[in-house]
């Protein structure tokens, strides 16, 4: 069985130094972290290399916020994924839907960028959602699916993570209630078209909900933001229970 992925985006938070304090916190609280799941932290990419060395030997994967699709070029304020590889970099995020509000990513660019990160070794974590006006209008099936579709073209699903973030969770502290997020995660599965892909939930996760998602049959992982600034919080997110009764 896949393991479960608990993955934070730090975003635009945490200098080095604050990267070595957490890594220094955070390191105790997951040594006895259960077999069947798998840390992954997104810093900023300032702080890959910090975070990287100093939690050397803890399980933790580092992420990329993002990744271009060019190897090299004219594009400045830009990483490519041979400069995340140097760093020891193994998962990069695709398609956050900041970056597509505030940058105008498209469907075209996200899986442009999706499918270089795989050229080049790394996981992409493809984030999908809808706004508040879709889910209101009833268009949310319709928008994932398209955002699958687009994005997912000539991407090896094999080698592949989709994050489910509706857009009206992320930061407000509004959760997507764990049943329905789970009816969302299952048609992405479907809609990927591989029973073996990972298939996370993101949004507002914290402490108080992860083990209500993560007890889901399709929620196979998370996509934490605010919750994974906190090492308390977010081991206590890693070190999630799930009854054996579920």
């Amino acid at each position: 069985m896949a393991k479960a992925v608990i993955a934070g985006n730090w975003k635009m938070h945490m200098t080095c130094a604050q990267a070595r304090e957490f890594a220094a916190a955070f390191r105790p609280l997951i040594a006895d972290l259960p077999g069947d799941r798998q840390v992954v932290i997104a810093p900023p990419f300032t702080a890959i290399p910090t975070l990287s060395r100093h939690l050397e030997g803890a399980g933790v994967a580092i992420a990329a916020q993002n990744v271009h699709w060019e190897e090299q070029g004219a594009y400045t304020g830009m990483v490519s994924a041979p400069m995340l590889v140097e760093h020891a970099v193994t998962h990069a995020i695709v398609g956050h839907s900041e970056p597509r509000k505030y940058f105008s990513e498209s469907d075209e660019q996200i899986n442009l960028r999706a499918r270089t990160a795989q050229k080049h070794g790394l996981v992409p974590i493809l984030c999908v959602g809808e706004s508040l006006d879709q889910r209101e209008t009833a268009e949310t099936e319709r928008v994932i699916h398209r955002q699958i579709e687009q994005g997912l073209e000539a991407v090896d699903p094999s080698r592949l993570i989709v994050a489910y973030e509706p857009i009206w969770a992320i930061g407000t502290g509004k959760t997507c209630p764990a049943e329905e997020a789970n009816r969302i995660c299952g048609l992405i599965r479907g809609w990927v078209g591989n029973p073996e892909v990972t298939v996370q939930y993101g949004g507002s996760v914290n402490p108080a909900t992860i083990d209500d998602l993560m007890a889901q049959s399709d929620i196979d992982g998370v996509l934490v933001g605010g919750a994974s600034l906190d090492p308390e919080s977010f081991a206590r997110i890693a070190n999630f229970r799930v009854s054996a009764a579920v």
